[in-house]
C-alpha cells in the first residue's frame, strides 16, 4: 500500500489577520480598462452595495464585510476609468447595475 501526504491547513480565524488578506485576494485588475470592464465595474459596485446591519456593514449581496472582494474591485476599475469617488458613489447611490460609466472629464 502507498501512504499519501495530506496537508492540513489551519482554519482562519475571522477577524484575524483580515485586512492582511484582504489585500492578498483582491481579484487583479485589467491591463487596460475598457468599456465592458467598466459596465462590470458598476454592476459589482452597485450589486455589492454596503448595507448596515445589527453587527457593521455588510454587503448587500453577499453579506460578508464591507467592502467586500467586489466592491473593492469595481471601484477600482472605475478609479482607473477616471472616475472620482464622489461619481462612484452617486452611481451606487442611483442603483442602477446598468448605469452607463461616463469617464471624468474636469472642466466638460
Amino acid at each position: 500500500m502507498s501512504s499519501s501526504a495530506r496537508v492540513v491547513r489551519p482554519a482562519v480565524q475571522p477577524g484575524a489577520g483580515e485586512e492582511a488578506d484582504d489585500t492578498l485576494r483582491d481579484i487583479p485588475l485589467p491591463p487596460y480598462v475598457t468599456g465592458e470592464d467598466a459596465q462590470f465595474a458598476v454592476r459589482a459596485v452597485v450589486v455589492h452595495a454596503p448595507r448596515r446591519w445589527s453587527g457593521g456593514t455588510i454587503c448587500r449581496n453577499d453579506a460578508s464585510p464591507h467592502p467586500c472582494r467586489l466592491h473593492r474591485w469595481g471601484r477600482r476599475v472605475l478609479t482607473l476609468r477616471g472616475l472620482p469617488p464622489a461619481a462612484i458613489d452617486a452611481l451606487i447611490e442611483q442603483g442602477d447595475p446598468a448605469a452607463d460609466p461616463k469617464p471624468y472629464r474636469p472642466g466638460a
